[in-house]
């Protein structure tokens, strides 16, 4: 797909009609259209490379100044339920245990000014790239949870600072951050609130590290560059619009490609179905190890051109499982990243806000902008029906507490039909574990039937209304 027009499917949000009273946060997204790109020479399509960017970065900041308007309410009469947590918000210590819980999500957006993508001259990803964007985050929780200790936030959640717009306008010269200008007490306090307290937490370094490996750069190993280097073998190229079942895939295969984690997999529901022998066989190691931790990562399509409202209690009774990291989906033309709910709302990171590209490779790097502190909420009506739904496992133990819990949850939907199920045994095709799913037909296996399902329409697209 023409990244011109890939960009046209992700719309900035529409004004916050919820009616909920009181907690009021911030909007933290909006999209952007990448202009068109014009052939030519090597140095003249360098040249409208780096014009492109800045002219997207120009439409970007008048996007965001008018979404930064925008305000999602919360009420204090229900509770906030997110990552299986609940949070009673008219409890002041319940609010601000939620906040700080909220704000150690690692939130990963557009960038602008990375090194040029692999076989072009972008140097964003902004207007195509919410997806590829969305699955970061999902990994990202799930790293979260294999290397932090349970209950773990970021320390500088517990300081009351500044939003992350006024966080980049102030940010220090290179000489402040090496603490060299000491006359100015914003950038000492910036800089103070940026280390957060480093020397005496020592997982600081832990989540340090899991942010660089998200970078822009062709060197992390979770980074954009990474990403669309491997969805090349499913067709698809920097500025292609890239569905949530494919990034799935993609996910999976940059954890099986990086040396970092050797005790984390990852495993892709294939046909709507968690074949419990295929798990068995990523997880098991020789005697007398332990299984390895695993990220299980479900596509599913909840209904036809609109969710259906019928799995709407299902979707709400997974956010509220421990085991549950998350949900990367959207509404109609626009990627996001659940993790929880409030009512009939969802709660959400929104990968649009083009932020400047963080170098990593500079000591005590700034971590400000890979944090959100105004979460964002919306009807379950307008979800988009593609989505790829994460859960994780530490180990054997707790991959049959989710297999118990998980199924708990289905058979909700059993009068219509399961979201997505498990079953005895290996896949019936296992080239399909190394290739992206090619057809646009999938078959769901329940007690030893097949029914044939249509996804013609979207199955790895979002759907186009």
């Amino acid at each position: 797909m023409n990244p011109n027009t890939s960009s046209a499917r992700c719309e900035g949000q529409s004004p916050a009609d919820d009616p909920m009273d009181d907690w009021l946060f911030l909007s933290s997204g909006s999209a952007e259209r990448p202009v068109p790109e014009v052939s030519g020479g090597i140095q003249e399509r360098e040249d409208r490379g780096q014009i492109k960017s800045k002219l997207i970065s120009a439409w970007n900041s008048v996007k965001y100044g008018w979404s930064l308007k925008q305000k999602s309410k919360f009420s204090k009469s229900s509770a906030v339920i997110m990552f299986g947590q609940s949070y009673e918000l008219r409890d002041h210590d319940e609010k601000e245990r939620f906040r700080r819980s909220f704000t150690s999500l690692l939130w990963l957006t557009y960038r602008r000014g990375f090194p040029q993508l692999a076989g072009c001259s972008l140097t964003t990803d902004s207007g195509w790239g919410c997806v590829l964007r969305t699955g970061q985050m999902l990994l990202a929780q799930g790293l979260l949870l294999h290397l932090m200790p349970p209950g773990w936030t970021w320390s500088v959640s517990h300081h009351a600072v500044k939003d992350d717009m006024d966080l980049l306008a102030i940010r220090p010269t290179d000489g402040a951050e090496r603490g060299l200008d000491s006359k100015e007490g914003v950038n000492k306090r910036f800089r103070k609130l940026s280390l957060g307290s480093l020397l005496d937490r020592p997982m600081e370094a832990t989540h340090r590290r899991v942010v660089s490996w998200f970078a822009d750069h062709p060197t992390a190993p979770f980074g954009i560059h990474q990403l669309v280097e491997l969805g090349k073998s499913s067709g698809k190229k920097a500025g292609d619009w890239y569905g949530p079942s494919i990034a799935a895939h993609i996910l999976r295969k940059a954890v099986a490609a990086s040396a970092d984690l050797p005790n984390l997999v990852v495993y892709v529901a294939q046909d709507c179905t968690i074949y419990l022998e295929d798990v068995k066989r990523l997880c098991e190691r020789p005697l007398p190890q332990p299984w390895k931790s695993v990220i299980i990562l479900v596509p599913v399509r909840l209904g036809g051109q609109d969710l259906n409202p019928s799995y709407i209690t299902c979707v709400k009774k997974l956010l509220t499982l421990q085991c549950c990291i998350g949900i990367i989906g959207g509404k109609p033309k626009h990627s996001l990243y659940f993790v929880g709910f409030q009512d009939d709302h969802v709660l959400y990171l929104d990968p649009h806000y083009c932020q400047p590209t963080v170098d990593i490779t500079k000591e005590n790097f700034l971590l400000e902008s890979f944090h959100c502190k105004y979460p964002r909420k919306m009807s379950f009506s307008r979800m988009d029906p593609s989505c790829t739904i994460g859960f994780y496992a530490k180990g054997q133990k707790d991959f049959e507490s989710l297999c118990t819990a998980v199924n708990e949850v289905l058979s909700i939907s059993a009068k219509t039909y399961p979201m997505f199920i498990f079953a005895e045994g290996k896949s019936q095709e296992e080239e399909e574990r190394t290739n992206m799913p090619q057809n646009n037909i999938t078959y769901i296996q329940r007690k030893n039937e097949r029914r044939r399902v249509d996804t013609s329409n979207s199955m790895d697209e979002f759907v186009l209304l």
